[in-house]
């Protein structure tokens, strides 16, 4: 069901082609006067400089230019033919917690794969990260990614090198879903390195882009394309990052957003562990894999199992009987009335909690006195 009309798509599929993502000024507009009434503004020889007031007429001229030759229909006919489509806001399938970016919000999205991107965004998580990233980083996030989709959440992230392309594999490998938010045409491979993997996205997941088809990828729509995986998600985890790096733009956008904030930290000594880090100490909660990920942002009783060291024998002791042992020399014999001086209790009290210990284990009797078991000199 959508109460989105073929006018208003089409104005919105070529808006897509004239309007870089995330522009404002363009945002505001849309909302003013309705994709299809701001498509003709720009396309009508004379009309819109009253009404388009904002910019000046060198940038105004430049998104004329680019409407003049936007070709929605020939656009809706690619996307087609790959077996995707176009949806935006008023269609059923529009994940409505991209309307939290406001006039930077997406005019549409792109979409390749057979998943249903509102279904699939109420339960996903970005992981997103370094693209030189080293095989610590590379073994995170691929086992977030698996842990992720073993638990039934969506794996979002960028398709890039490194932290990206590893988040998609490991939720590839455990047969899970997994989204793709590309900063280009969803039939442009970039990286071409991942030609395959994004082959095997789009046949197991989404492959999602606010650009239209043929269009490539350059550094500003990288950092805006960002602020799509942060407002699809429930949370962004970062795996390895620099102090000046992307995957930081994203925590950032989620933070603003009120999303959740992760990072998994690495060794001190790491640059790329450094931004990580310094999100950490800040908003950013430290998270080491998926469990503790999804007690974040799961429902009610989504907990990650309790950690702790290993339980030594001598934990179960009550107190009296644990005074009384640590009481005993760590070499040597002693007696009874020494014991219990030490241990703060009577003489007949440190003789029979020593009678236990003996019982246990944990001490041995030489005629008056009393020592630690061979077993338990090394302090267990």
């Amino acid at each position: 069901m959508t109460c989105v009309g073929p006018g208003e798509r089409l104005a919105r599929a070529a808006l897509t082609r004239i309007l870089e993502p995330g522009d404002e000024c363009g945002g505001r507009w849309l909302r003013r006067f309705g994709a299809a009434g701001l498509l003709e503004l720009l396309t009508s020889p004379g009309a819109g400089r009253e009404q388009l007031t904002e910019v000046g007429e060198r940038r105004l001229g430049g998104y004329r230019i680019r409407a003049a030759a936007a070709d929605p229909e020939r656009d809706l006919a690619a996307v087609s033919a790959l077996g995707g489509r176009f949806i935006c806001p008023g269609d059923r399938e529009w994940p409505s917690q991209l309307d939290d970016l406001e006039e930077a919000a997406p005019i549409g999205l792109w979409v390749r794969g057979a998943a249903d991107l509102r279904l699939w965004s109420l339960r996903s998580v970005a992981v997103v990260g370094a693209r030189a990233c080293t095989p610590y980083g590379a073994h995170m996030a691929a086992s977030l990614g698996s842990g992720l989709a073993e638990r039934g959440w969506v794996v979002t992230s960028g398709a890039a090198f490194g932290v990206d392309g590893a988040a998609h594999r490991g939720a590839l490998a455990a047969d899970g879903a997994t989204v793709a938010v590309l900063a280009c045409g969803v039939d442009v491979v970039y990286p071409r390195g991942h030609t395959e993997l994004i082959g095997r996205i789009a046949e197991q997941g989404l492959v999602i882009g606010e650009l239209p088809p043929g269009d490539h990828p350059t550094r500003s729509r990288f950092v805006l394309r960002n602020r799509v995986i942060a407002a699809l998600t429930r949370g962004t985890v970062v795996v390895e990052a620099e102090y000046r790096s992307g995957s930081l733009v994203t925590a950032r956008a989620a933070q603003r957003l009120g999303r959740f904030t992760m990072g998994v930290p690495g060794p001190a000594t790491s640059g790329l562990s450094a931004g990580v880090h310094e999100l950490l100490r800040g908003e950013g909660v430290l998270v080491t894999d998926a469990a503790e990920v999804t007690e974040l942002v799961g429902d009610m009783g989504e907990l990650a199992a309790l950690r702790r060291g290993p339980v030594l024998p001598r934990d179960l002791l009550d107190p009296v009987s644990a005074r009384v042992l640590e009481a005993l020399p760590a070499r040597g014999a002693s007696r009874g009335p020494e014991i219990a001086r030490g241990a703060g209790t009577t003489t007949d009290e440190a003789l029979g909690r020593l009678y236990e210990l003996h019982s246990l284990g944990f001490v041995e009797r030489h005629g008056d006195g009393w020592q630690l078991a061979a077993a338990r000199r090394g302090g267990t």
